[in-house]
């Protein structure tokens, strides 16, 4: 055994720590805030989103960003030992729409809570306020870090500094300089899981409106499917946003400049547009002499009404009983396809977590070893790989650091010579 230096207290680097103590090594974690886990207290809106309760083929198909990599750390921590790794630290969970999972308490405060009890049963060494200069490297080798002035030595290191996003956490890029320094490639970073900007201003009219059980796709401009997802997504000032939206981001970041994506919202996803087109036929004889502007209220969301009458090209003035069939037929298909024109994403200010990051073919991905230098870890969002909202990316950080905490320092006492 020996001693571990962990830069930064968040979901993957206390994971790593507990899990390296529990081993009998020595563990220091060496973070920048005051307080540990201050990105954990946001996420979620607050409730802290902690997994997704799913096997591994599932968690995969929800990991856009280098998904094979994961496949050992994944499989050695599942969504179900996270679960039965909070129960047993006293926090209950439950599982919502999606398979989503929750504190019981619906508090994010509870979740760190729980770390800073394992982190406590375990004798971890907390060192707040301790932003780390660098990472000391002899002959290949993590041999400790700087941090204030001062050089502190140890058997191994391992970074969990995050990503980009929500810089105000402290993410702000140092574990990216820490691997580059240490001769480790860093992807483009790009901001991800954040909500989308529009050509079309009629958004603004719509913001706050939320949509439920509604389908999007996305296609690129020669028309090629991108992605396609069903649930929950809501109107802003400049686009849209909510869950499936978040989700969709993952295929918009990064595209080069001047490219645009054409994002379709299908308002009635349980109707085929035969059965949508009866059911419009007998609101319209039930409304049969009202104007078209009154006839869609037990269709459509009130405030989004004005939107599809001006798209659709029929006067909201015309009687019910007046519209032609080739009239409803271009409403039918409006309701099918709303289409919006994607112009890009905001910034890393709202990312949930960062696209890109170190190239995962430089990590030894049993073991979140650099394949460059000994005895040097890196986990969570630091790497190259990010998931969909859902708890996807909080078990990729509970996973990675699960791994590099069951591996670090595992080497015999002739290893150590």
């Amino acid at each position: 055994m020996g001693k571990v230096i962990i830069i930064g207290g968040g979901a993957s680097g206390l994971m790593a720590a507990g899990k390296a103590a529990q081993r009998g090594n020595e563990v220091h974690i060496f973070e920048k805030n005051d307080r540990l886990g201050k990105k954990i207290y946001i996420t979620g809106k607050g409730r802290c989103n902690i997994t997704n309760d799913s096997d591994v083929e599932n968690f995969i198909a929800n990991i856009p960003g280098n998904p094979y990599f994961l496949y050992s750390a994944l499989y050695g921590f599942t969504s179900e030992d996270t679960i039965s790794f909070f129960n047993s630290l006293g926090l209950k969970t439950k599982v919502e729409r999606g398979n989503r999972v929750f504190p019981v308490t619906d508090k994010a405060a509870d979740v760190v809570a729980a770390f800073e009890k394992y982190m406590k049963e375990m004798k971890v060494n907390i060192h707040l306020n301790s932003p780390v200069d660098s990472i000391i490297i002899k002959d290949k080798n993590a041999v400790g870090i700087k941090t204030n002035g001062k050089e502190i030595l140890s058997d191994a290191v391992i970074v969990a500094t995050g990503g980009l996003s929500y810089p105000g956490t402290g993410s702000t890029g140092d574990g990216y300089r820490f691997a580059k320094k240490c001769g480790h490639t860093v992807t483009d970073l790009y901001p991800s899981l954040v909500p989308l900007k529009t050509e079309e201003k009629w958004c603004a009219d719509l913001m706050g409106l939320s949509l439920k059980n509604v389908a999007i796709t996305l296609k690129d401009e020669k028309g090629k499917k991108i992605y396609t997802d069903f649930g929950e997504m809501l109107f802003t000032h400049f686009g849209v946003s909510g869950p499936m939206i978040l989700s969709a981001s993952c295929h918009i970041t990064g595209l080069p400049g001047g490219r645009k994506v054409k994002l379709y919202i299908d308002l009635k996803p349980a109707l085929d547009e035969k059965v949508l087109d009866n059911r419009i036929i007998r609101d319209f004889e039930k409304f049969i002499n009202k104007n078209f502007a009154n006839s869609l209220d037990e269709l459509l969301p009130k405030k989004l009404i004005p939107v599809i009458i001006k798209l659709s090209g029929i006067d909201e003035f015309k009687k019910v009983h007046d519209i032609t069939k080739e009239e409803r037929k271009r409403l039918v298909s409006l309701i099918k396809a709303l289409p919006l024109t994607i112009t890009g994403a905001t910034g890393f200010n709202d990312a949930v977590v960062t696209r890109g990051g170190i190239n995962v073919d430089e990590i030894n991905p049993s073991t979140m070893e650099s394949k460059i230098i000994k005895n040097l870890y890196f986990i969570g969002e630091v790497l190259d790989c990010d998931g969909y909202t859902g708890g996807f990316n909080l078990q990729i950080a509970f996973s990675t650091g699960f791994a590099a905490g069951s591996n670090v320092c595992n080497y015999d006492l002739e290893d150590r010579k």
